[in-house]
């Protein structure tokens, strides 16, 4: 372990560790223990000013920063160059969602860093299409119905077998365990052969040819595309489809930057600490696009906020405000005849520790000059008179 410069010390506890091991690795190499200190007490009075002030309205002052510049955002979606199907929802829409904590949202997207040597381009077009969920209509080419003998004859693409690793005998398989009441059977020409038998055999035969064709044959189910795209030195697998507990199974997959844009689902694998960081990120990456710039602090703030229960909350009457000790905060966002008539009939006390409550019956805040009380003792003159 490396010892910090003996000049630096002092501020150990007056500046945070990370700060100053970054000071530490930018001094110039021969600065003079003068210096050092010079610019230690610098960076000490640079992180002094950082800081709120006891009393300053954190909430509101970022409240104003996200919703102000909010109103300045786009409505649209976007779409990958070459794949048509492959939306992206941005801006104000997809701000919403992630402060809503929406379980349910638009567009699901996954970003699959790979290991090597496949994060270098080996077999990345093969990778990519392994990964997604194909049906077996992708392998179908041809199907004929022989009425006569209540069967069907399917054909399959030779070429797409190639190119995903799949064999006539393992489609085959797979067909017979999903159709049931159906002989489902591969012939020497490498034909299928499905054969009904009974009253409804040909309603049956006839029916089945729709319906095979939506049988899950191989890839991660709920991945519906795939694109690889390259970032600076290696390649990425970009998804329109989420689904981490399938595609963490597979070997070629990096599970430590691998990621989702689905919060619930980042919370679930990885954990509430996860989940905060993803919400950090994603918001900055719809500002971004946006071309707004908002301090990193007030997104902070509030993926703190939505994840201070140990679960993700969105910032609505289900999420955080359900959350709060007060009455009459509650009562204030929505439905506040609800939450009055719930609070009398349960006996709730409401000490009245927060800013809204307080406003809503006419007392000072809790904020700048309303915060600090002043302590007195107060003279007894009847004692006093005795002596």
């Amino acid at each position: 372990m490396i010892k910090m410069k003996k000049e630096l010390r002092e501020f150990k506890e007056k500046v945070p560790k990370r700060i100053l091991d970054d000071l530490e690795k930018e001094l110039p190499d021969r600065a003079s223990p003068a210096r050092i200190k010079k610019i230690g007490d610098k960076v000490h009075a640079e992180y002094r000013n950082s800081l709120a002030e006891p009393g300053e309205c954190v909430g509101l002052v970022t409240a104003e920063s996200i919703g102000e510049p909010g109103t300045q955002m786009t409505l649209n979606t976007f779409h990958f160059a070459g794949v048509s199907e492959m939306n992206v929802t941005t801006g104000l829409p997809r701000l919403i969602e992630i402060l809503d904590a929406r379980k349910e949202i638009s567009t699901k997207m996954m970003e699959i860093y790979l290991k090597k040597p496949y994060s270098q381009g080996k077999d990345i077009r093969l990778l990519a299409e392994s990964v997604k969920e194909t049906r077996f209509k992708e392998y179908l080419k041809e199907i004929s119905i022989n009425v006569a003998e209540t069967k069907m004859t399917i054909e399959l693409d030779d070429k797409k077998l190639k190119d995903r690793r799949m064999s006539h005998a393992k489609i085959a398989k797979l067909l017979n365990k999903s159709m049931k009441g159906v002989d489902i059977r591969l012939q020497k020409d490498n034909t299928i052969r499905a054969k009904a038998s009974g009253d409804e055999a040909l309603n049956l035969i006839y029916r089945l040819k729709e319906k095979i064709k939506d049988v899950y044959i191989n890839g991660i189910k709920g991945v519906t595309q795939v694109l690889p795209v390259k970032r600076e030195e290696e390649y990425v697998i970009v998804t329109a489809g989420s689904n981490l507990k399938d595609l963490l199974k597979l070997d070629f997959v990096d599970d430590y930057r691998t990621i989702t844009n689905n919060i619930y689902e980042i919370e679930k694998f990885y954990g509430i600490e996860a989940a905060r960081e993803a919400i950090v990120r994603e918001i900055l990456k719809v500002l971004k696009d946006q071309g707004i710039n908002i301090d990193v602090r007030h997104i902070l703030l509030v993926a703190d906020a939505m994840t201070m229960s140990g679960k993700v909350l969105g910032v609505s009457r289900y999420g955080i405000v359900k959350e709060k000790p007060s009455v009459l905060a509650r009562a204030s966002f929505e439905t506040p005849i609800r939450h009055i008539i719930n609070a009398s009939m349960m006996g709730e006390i409401d000490e009245l520790n927060s800013v809204i409550e307080n406003v809503m019956i006419n007392q000072p805040v809790p904020l700048g000059t309303g915060l600090p009380g002043l302590i007195t003792k107060i003279r007894d003159d009847k004692r006093a008179k005795k002596k």
